[in-house]
């Protein structure tokens, strides 16, 4: 598939004739991805005669659909690791309900337990926002800050309390993709008996995922950040060791073993399965090649340009997503550098975050100053890019830079 199928209907694809690219360049993974042409064959089925509702099994219109349900049920349970199988997997509309579900769902349940959780000052607002809620409603929150762009398991450790019934830790940073410890902050879950929920919307389909020897007991994620279709993600529930409850947060017909009542998005559910099996099958060669292109990226713009401040942690040691780059261009303003590079699709800021004027609260937690925040822009490669897209992007944004 070419990348130009990602952009709007009837943004034509222009062709650089000297440089041997169509433009415009997608580099902007992280927002969405677009649906790999696989994916879209394996929905269309149901998009057409295999129509059914997943839910009326007396007919095989409706046993079709649930076969596809629950066929794509497995193809996510095994990208993930889930070590009671299918049934762990609860399908939602994304990674933003999967994650009120998973906040809320365990305050609500286990308030007579306690009331305190966990949770860090750079997690995507489906996180801050429910959390600032429970705090309104009298739970207490502590809200950890990155180290050097990462959170850490330690700073977990010193801020778990008997009373605490959640810890909510996102797995990679949307804007900076900075990984942080998951492995480490499940294990202090585990012995301190707190529930830990990771949002792995950016990782889930990028790097490998196992939620048993991560001590994870509920993980979201969505389709469309790894070339699924949006409106489809999921909430992996653990049902055992410990068995996890969680109250719903719509009612009316008990699907999703109560915990998500609504008719399924079969068409959407079969796209993130086939999604899921893609990035099964193709993740370590995948997160290699991007590693290697976001270094090329890298090396090159920061040979050339002397005032470059990369935001995205090291490298080695696998502290960043392999195809994320964030950076600061001191004394630019990015809303000039973008106008200057059009060939280029790439985010000045988060995507739920685009037109707010005030520097962006991830990269002020990170310490970044104000200045340099203002100034950032997020690159993120994906599958559909090439060697001759780097080389392309790297010269037009050397080339923005120094005209401004």
């Amino acid at each position: 598939m070419a990348h130009s199928a990602a952009l709007k209907p009837g943004l034509a694809p222009r062709t650089d004739y000297a440089n041997a690219v169509q433009t415009p360049i997608y580099l902007d993974y992280n927002a969405t991805t677009p649906v790999d042409e696989r994916v879209l064959d394996a929905m269309l089925p149901y998009l057409r005669g295999s129509f059914g509702n997943a839910a009326s099994t007396q007919h095989d219109f409706g046993r079709i659909a649930r076969d596809g349900v629950d066929t794509a049920r497995q193809q996510v349970a095994e990208l993930i690791g889930a070590p009671g199988g299918p049934d762990e997997i609860v399908f939602t509309s994304g990674a933003t309900e999967a994650d009120n579900l998973a906040v809320r769902g365990v305050a609500e349940h286990y308030a007579d337990l306690g009331r305190h959780i966990i949770t860090t000052a750079v997690e995507h607002p489906a996180v801050i926002d429910p959390c600032r809620r429970l705090e309104r409603e009298g739970f207490d929150v502590t809200w950890l800050k990155p180290i050097d762009g990462s959170v850490r398991a330690e700073q977990v450790a010193e801020a778990i309390r008997d009373d605490t019934i959640l810890v909510t830790v996102m797995w990679a940073n949307n804007e900076t993709g900075a990984i942080n410890d998951v492995p480490g902050i499940g294990a202090i879950c585990r012995d301190h008996g707190a529930i830990f929920h990771s949002d792995a919307t950016q990782y889930v389909g990028k790097l490998p995922v196992d939620v048993d020897a991560a001590g994870i007991d509920l993980l979201s994620a969505t389709a469309h950040k790894f070339y699924g279709p949006k409106g489809a993600g999921f909430l992996y529930v653990r049902s055992r060791k410990p068995r996890v409850r969680l109250a719903p947060m719509m009612e009316g017909g008990g699907h999703e073993h109560g915990m998500r009542s609504g008719t399924l998005n079969v068409p959407g559910i079969v796209g993130l399965g086939m999604a899921c099996e893609i990035s099964r099958l193709e993740l370590d060669d995948e997160s290699a090649r991007l590693a290697a292109l976001r270094d090329r990226l890298e090396a090159a713009v920061t040979a050339k340009l002397d005032n470059v401040h990369v935001n995205s942690p090291p490298g080695p040691g696998g502290y960043r997503l392999p195809h994320t780059w964030h950076i600061s261009f001191a004394g630019i303003d990015p809303a000039k550098l973008m106008a200057a590079i059009p060939d280029l699709a790439v985010s000045a800021a988060a995507a739920c975050h685009t037109g707010r004027a005030e520097p962006s609260y991830v990269l002020r937690a990170t310490g970044l100053s104000d200045e340099l925040a203002l100034a950032s822009l997020r690159i993120s490669l994906g599958r559909f890019t090439t060697d001759e897209q780097v080389d392309y992007a790297a010269k037009h944004l050397i080339e923005g830079v120094r005209a401004l």
